[in-house]
């Protein structure tokens, strides 16, 4: 074969590889895009899901939260009422089965109303899911954590509007930055659930969850998608039962307040209004009333002490939904309120 025909026929080959090479190059590259755009779509409709879910169960926390503690408020003017009726018999706990209401005193009353009060002052306008750490950590028990003392050693209750709430959240923190606590800014956060609950639904394992950026290598990103949509799918499950678990509480304690407020009305109305202040003065029907009154309070103060969320000791680990105690309760409050309708 002549030599410029044997030339020719090495620069077509060349030529013709050169090609395929390019070809299989753009393949690769098509691959890559195609990888790299499921992760980024994996990704993505994982943070969407775990927003969504995360709001949705903040909301239902927050009115959960609110309900619980504007029934504690209602506790001062109870004890205010029953306090003014002489003569009146010792109401003490209620046992019956395996449901047992412990006795209650008008000061641990008070105490958790005032608290109850100053703590919907300081959540208010808060963003979704503040309050919600007061029902994953029990309502009464950060009531109770809101009665502290002022830094300047003023009694928090003693004080009003926004100096009352700035108190709370630095008592909330642990006091004052100039007495050693974290202030404010802490409270907020304590306020927010950060130890409570809520507000730590999970540890570090949403890592991924938050917007971290996905790597340039298209394999590599794909394997964080992947680990990401894993780990927000256990999340989501986790808050899919703490949603579904206080709603169920939600409408067991609404029933129940919907059976207190009435008579704590005609409690009020009695002595305030009618000015009955002493025991015997009311017929036997009335009596029936305010003793069924006080079985309610007693029901709906260990109702709102039940904490919803059991915090894991694992820093990557995910909270747990504390259903044996709220399935506990929403039964014993069915006894009770069985109780009442056949007495």
């Amino acid at each position: 074969m002549p030599l410029p025909i044997i030339l020719g026929v090495a620069a077509a080959i060349a030529a013709a590889g050169g090609v395929g090479s390019g070809i299989h190059g753009a393949v690769k590259i098509k691959d890559a895009n195609d990888t790299m755009d499921l992760a980024k779509s994996i990704q993505q409709r994982a943070v969407n899901s775990y927003n969504r879910a995360s709001k949705d169960t903040g909301n239902r926390m927050d009115s959960l939260a609110k309900r619980e503690l504007n029934i504690l408020k209602t506790f001062d003017d109870f004890s205010d009422a029953i306090e003014k009726i002489q003569n009146r018999p010792e109401f003490v706990g209620y046992r019956k089965s395996d449901v047992e209401l412990p006795k209650y005193s008008a000061e641990e009353l008070k105490k958790v109303a005032v608290g109850a009060e100053t703590v919907l002052g300081a959540a208010g306008g808060a963003a979704v899911g503040t309050l919600g750490g007061v029902a994953a950590g029990g309502a009464t028990t950060v009531a109770v954590m809101a009665l502290g003392t002022a830094s300047t050693g003023t009694a928090i209750s003693a004080l009003s509007g926004a100096a009352a709430t700035n108190a709370t959240l630095a008592a909330l923190g642990g006091g004052a930055l100039a007495a050693g606590g974290g202030g404010m800014a802490l409270g907020t956060a304590v306020l927010g659930g950060a130890t409570l609950g809520v507000g730590l639904l999970v540890g570090g394992i949403i890592f991924n969850a938050t917007g971290s950026k996905l790597s340039d290598k298209a394999d590599e990103a794909y394997y964080q998608a992947k680990r990401t949509e894993e780990e927000t799918n256990k999340i989501i499950a986790y808050l899919s039962k703490l949603d579904e678990t206080a709603t169920h509480y939600d409408i067991t304690l609404a029933n129940v307040e919907n059976r207190y407020r009435p008579l704590l009305h005609f409690l009020e109305d009695s002595v305030n209004e009618e000015h009955k202040t002493d025991w015997s003065m009311y017929s036997e029907e009335e009596q029936l009333k305010i003793q069924n009154l006080c079985l309610l309070v007693g029901l709906l103060f260990r109702m709102c002490k039940v904490n919803l969320v059991i915090q894991t000791n694992d820093k990557n680990g995910i909270n747990k939904v504390n259903e044996p105690e709220v399935n506990k309760a929403i039964s014993d409050a069915k006894n009770i309120m069985d109780h009442l309708d056949a007495a």
